[in-house]
């Protein structure tokens, strides 16, 4: 990131309190310093996300193994969850989109590709290992990296045009504040694309659902539940998924 000025100072316009002296010297805009992460951690599953073992397996082995329990053989590859995300999102060039709990980078990347050289991406996680393999990741120039709180993201008030939030928000310790974060920086008619989890409906799984979200320390939301709450917050056009223990969902801020 030290090496592309251009987009460090894209960056930073976008910040609500963008810092005097700027620190990226690993490779990504750092805004929460010494801190390991931002808040408290939910559980098992987030405490794991800070560890460098399961960043250098993430993307390759860690991420599509666990997606493929959790959605089932019939649900999305990970390729196809960047295609659902990506045409949800509808992005077009000069896009700006941020890419909330960015991980390893997969989305990002592939959402500046689809934004082009006058778009900007915006990977936003709070591990230091997630980010610094988000950085080693051969990708276009206009994928940045941003270390900072998830839940509330500290950028301006409707400044992009796409948000992406996959397999992280029933992690947070918040998730209904983090989508009041994330209305307020869409523009609007900005699109929103998300993927949580969906606790099934039908004893005895809803059960087996709700023990294995208290073990792992993630929120089991309802089925409608997450599309419920984008239309009280102004979401229109909501279109939502469901595969296994997962549910898509995404809509447009009028």
């Amino acid at each position: 990131m030290t090496e592309r000025p251009r987009e460090t100072a894209r960056l930073l316009e976008l910040l609500a309190d963008p810092p005097a002296e700027p620190e990226t010297g690993e490779g990504y805009l750092d805004l929460l310093g010494p801190w390991p992460r931002a808040g408290q951690p939910t559980g098992l599953t987030q405490r794991l996300m800070g560890l460098q073992a399961v960043a250098t397996v993430y993307e390759r082995y860690w991420r599509p193994g666990l997606g493929r329990i959790a959605k089932g053989i019939c649900g999305p590859s990970m390729a196809g969850e960047v295609d659902l995300a990506a045409g949800l999102l509808r992005l077009a060039p000069g896009d700006v989109v941020l890419d909330v709990a960015c991980g390893t980078g997969q989305f990002t990347r592939a959402f500046a590709e689809r934004v082009g050289p006058d778009g900007l991406s915006i990977g936003l996680d709070g591990s230091r290992p997630m980010l610094a393999e988000a950085v080693a990741a051969t990708g276009p120039d206009n994928a940045v990296y941003l270390r900072a709180d998830a839940v509330v993201p500290p950028l301006r008030e409707s400044t992009v045009d796409g948000l992406c939030c996959f397999a992280a928000l029933h992690m947070f310790d918040g998730p209904y504040t983090a989508l009041d974060s994330f209305t307020a920086t869409l523009r609007p008619g900005g699109r929103i694309a998300l993927l949580t989890t969906a606790r099934r409906r039908r004893q005895p799984v809803r059960t087996v659902d709700t023990l294995g979200g208290v073990l792992t320390g993630q929120r089991m939301f309802e089925h409608g539940e997450i599309a419920a709450e984008l239309r009280a917050r102004g979401f229109t056009e909501i279109e939502q998924t469901y595969a296994g223990v997962t549910q898509i969902v995404g809509g447009v801020l009028r």
